[in-house]
């Protein structure tokens, strides 16, 4: 005898975050657009996330898949990405990462990103979250 399967009802893609960690197909191309369209990230800005080249940017957003070095990089700025909409109107994050910011002695986010410094925006993220005093 075969149990029942239980039905869900698909999430609207509209407003579903968008986590190829999350899907067992990894739609490269589909992540690009949803970050330039959901977070106002232009290429540049993703090239300087991933730390590759604007040629690796353009390759993955035309349906190359990358290197396991260049997934794990998109793994990071996804799970970043994701971080900052839990704090901040998800349209807005392309913005702030350009802005200068007194929590990182007036570097922008991306300089602290392109410096190595990521440990810094999570820390950041998670006295916002639980209300701590920065």
């Amino acid at each position: 005898m075969r149990a029942a399967t239980k039905k869900t009802k698909a999430a609207d893609p509209a407003t579903t975050p968008f986590r190829f960690s999350h899907r067992g197909a990894k739609d490269f191309t589909g992540l690009l657009q949803h970050y330039r369209a959901a977070f106002n990230l232009p290429q540049p800005v993703v090239v300087r996330l991933t730390g590759f080249s604007p040629r690796s940017v353009a390759k993955w957003s035309q349906g190359e898949a990358p290197s396991p070095k260049q997934e794990k990089a998109l793994v990071e700025m996804d799970r970043l990405l994701d971080g900052l909409a839990r704090v901040m109107e998800p349209t807005q994050v392309g913005r702030w990462l350009k802005a200068p910011n007194p929590a990182f002695d007036g570097s922008t986010p991306l300089q602290v990103v392109e410096r190595g410094e990521l440990d810094r925006i999570w820390r950041m993220l998670f006295d916002v979250e639980s209300g701590q005093p920065g």
